[in-house]
């Protein structure tokens, strides 16, 4: 019995968009770069809420199985139509999904498919080391050379819950120190949200826009950033993917992680606090912990990533870089 033919397809319409998140999260659960950012949970919130331009995603099947994908979508201006990925910005990892073993097949007919839409250059960017997005290829393409975008500093992942075998001594000597200001200041306690989506981001977002006032405001103070949030959030903790905690100092709500937990890799994505008790060091105090967590779930890494906030590296944390590439047509 001869194989099933692999077929590509573009996915125009929001809606179909929308209805293959079952065969989506089939093959992202298969892929090896799978992360939480390139599951539907995140970037079908992604796209209904910003949308800003057409879709032109690619899908690529092999008889009724999805075992590719390309999220994609065209930005027009005043100099031509640019490809660029859903999720863009407030996605640290991008990349084309795919089934193990056949990304060259898979590559080469999403570069074949989407030379019928009209566009003058393709860029890909936050691809991580190995992506199979580098694998393009094809003719009628002109590559340009990959370049790095930008920096995730990781957390190498060692010992045990006491941090002493990954974190640096003098990192672990002010979190001691944070902790026991805090316990002056009153009881401490610490309590996931997982379960209670808005009830975090509540507290998330009131906190986070405290840390940032009058520093130019967060990111959540975006709306459409914490719309986005709202629509994306239960759908990731409905899959167990996410990773939150709130710290209450005398039962006064302090600080808010946001984080999210996959395949023995930890990512730590957002977080504010309460400027009236910086001398008690909150955002500290919740990262130390996320890390105890994560080494407790048998976590290989702890990933800070984009940007090189000093404090990532005080945390022992080592530059990880994604790429760029832009293609133009040849």
């Amino acid at each position: 019995m001869s194989k099933p033919v692999l077929r590509g397809e573009i996915i125009d319409d929001p809606a179909q968009f929308d209805t293959l998140a079952p065969d989506w999260w089939g093959l992202w659960e298969q892929s090896s770069s799978a992360t939480p950012f390139q599951s539907p949970a995140w970037l079908v919130p992604w796209w209904r809420t910003f949308g800003p331009g057409d879709l032109a995603t690619v899908a690529v099947w092999r008889g009724g199985d999805l075992i590719g994908l390309a999220p994609l979508y065209l930005e027009h201006g005043t100099a031509g139509s640019k490809l660029l990925p859903v999720g863009i910005s407030l996605s640290d990892y991008l990349d084309i999904l795919c089934v193990p073993g056949i990304e060259n097949q898979v590559a080469a007919i999403v570069a074949e498919k989407i030379l019928s839409v009209g566009w003058s250059q393709w860029i890909l960017s936050d691809l991580p080391e190995g992506s199979a997005a580098l694998a393009i290829a094809h003719p009628d393409l002109k590559a340009g050379r990959p370049a790095t975008h930008g920096a995730c500093p990781v957390l190498a992942i060692a010992g045990d819950d006491t941090l002493a075998g990954c974190v640096p001594s003098r990192r672990r000597r002010q979190l001691r120190r944070a902790q026991q200001a805090a316990s002056r200041r009153g009881r401490i306690a610490l309590s996931s949200a997982r379960g209670a989506p808005q009830t975090f981001l509540d507290q998330l977002i009131r906190l986070h826009d405290a840390r940032w006032a009058g520093h130019g405001g967060g990111v959540l103070a975006d709306a459409a950033v914490e719309e986005f949030h709202r629509r994306s959030f239960p759908l990731l903790d409905a899959r167990g993917l996410v990773r939150c905690w709130l710290l209450a100092i005398d039962g006064r709500t302090v600080g808010a992680y946001y984080g999210f937990y996959h395949r023995g890799r930890a990512y730590a994505y957002l977080g504010g606090f309460d400027p009236a008790y910086a001398e008690e060091s909150p955002g500290a105090i919740l990262i130390g912990h996320a890390i105890a967590e994560s080494i407790r779930e048998g976590a290989r890494e702890f990933d800070f990533l984009r940007g090189q906030e000093a404090y990532k590296y005080g945390w022992g944390a080592i530059d990880r870089w994604t790429m760029r590439r832009v293609w133009t047509r040849s």
